[in-house]
């Protein structure tokens, strides 16, 4: 009898799996690696070239073909429409200011302290600009205007000076919101490079502790550990009991993370910083018992939110309360 159960089970496990699937997940997969990024830069340049006006259009189609899901934008209701609606109706030059992962620093030290900063070791506005050899052996760079354009250097010595600085030149000329997904708050950040002081913690790396929080009011978060080698990411409830919920489809390790030593300090600071925004996540690192600030996202995921059980995109949603719109002004010329 067991056997038998066993096939339409594994059949319904399959359907599920693949009524989540989207024409991006289904392109990554057929595509050649080549052809998808001509596909994305065929994408950013038809984004650059749009008015503003077809904004909406545009991160309506986006969200569909990207999570297989319609987004209702005069009545949003889930997390993930919420944070599309923010995208166009909330992108605020303030917002710009404080993703900018340079122009943060003064408002981060003025509201929650100085001593949660990561010492910097230089900002350039060109990579030529750059003189390696001033730098420590190990340091982190990273694009002011973006998410995830970093580079970790644990060896100077070993640094390909050629490549990197023609990487961070395309960074340098790139126009984060038209990449994909609209985060027109992006277009308020000055495009620039930052060293950041080398961070290492007891697991031979560094483990990032994302707070989501709705007008300061913190909901979730999310532990991330091994970001490039056995990567987990595990959500938490504030007093650190797992979460009715995994985000972004990932599951719990086979033994929870501990908490870090400095959660109520990340928790208050994270309050403090996502106050007077209705959706803010704010990242901290811990390195020998000290906390830093890493960086303020208000578009988490760029909005491709995913909840396992589903439900509870909708029970976050429900929570965030949206603020009057505030129409964007346009783009800023490069």
């Amino acid at each position: 009898m067991e056997t038998v159960s066993a096939g339409p089970l594994h059949e319904r496990d399959l359907e599920r799996h693949l009524s989540h699937l989207s024409t991006r997940d289904v392109l990554k997969h057929v595509l050649p690696l080549g052809v998808q990024a001509l596909v994305r830069r065929a994408v950013y340049h038809h984004n650059c070239a749009l008015p503003p006006e077809r904004y909406r259009r545009a991160l309506e189609r986006w969200y569909r073909l990207s999570t297989g899901r319609i987004c209702d934008l005069d009545a949003p209701r889930t997390l993930g429409e919420k944070i599309q609606w923010l995208k166009l109706y909330d992108s605020t030059p303030l917002k710009g200011r404080l993703a900018d992962k340079y122009l943060v620093r003064p408002w981060v030290a003025q509201t929650i302290g100085e001593e949660f900063l990561v010492p910097l070791l230089g900002v350039w506005d060109r990579a030529e600009q750059i003189d390696f050899d001033a730098l420590p052996p190990r340091f982190v760079l990273k694009a002011t205007h973006g998410s995830g354009w970093n580079i970790i250097v644990r060896d100077r010595a070993v640094l390909d000076e050629r490549a990197l600085r023609r990487r961070l030149g395309a960074w340098l000329r790139c126009r984060t919101a038209m990449t994909g997904g609209f985060e027109l708050h992006y277009e308020y950040c000055q495009p620039r490079i930052v060293a950041e002081q080398y961070l290492e913690d007891d697991s031979g790396g560094l483990r990032d502790y994302k707070i989501m929080t709705f007008d300061g009011a913190v909901q979730f978060i999310v532990a991330m550990q091994g970001r490039f080698v056995d990567m987990r990411m595990e959500t938490y409830l504030p007093d650190w009991t797992p979460a009715p919920f995994h985000y972004s489809g990932r599951v719990h390790g086979p033994d929870p993370m501990g908490p870090p030593e400095g959660l109520k300090v990340m928790l208050d600071a994270a309050q403090r910083l996502g106050r007077g925004f209705a959706c803010a996540r704010v990242d901290f690192y811990e390195v020998d018992g000290r906390v830093y600030f890493g960086e303020m996202t208000f578009t988490d995921s760029n909005g491709r939110t995913h909840f396992t059980p589903s439900s509870y995109d909708l029970e976050l949603g429900s929570r965030l309360v949206l603020p009057e719109p505030t129409l964007f002004e346009g783009v800023i010329p490069r």
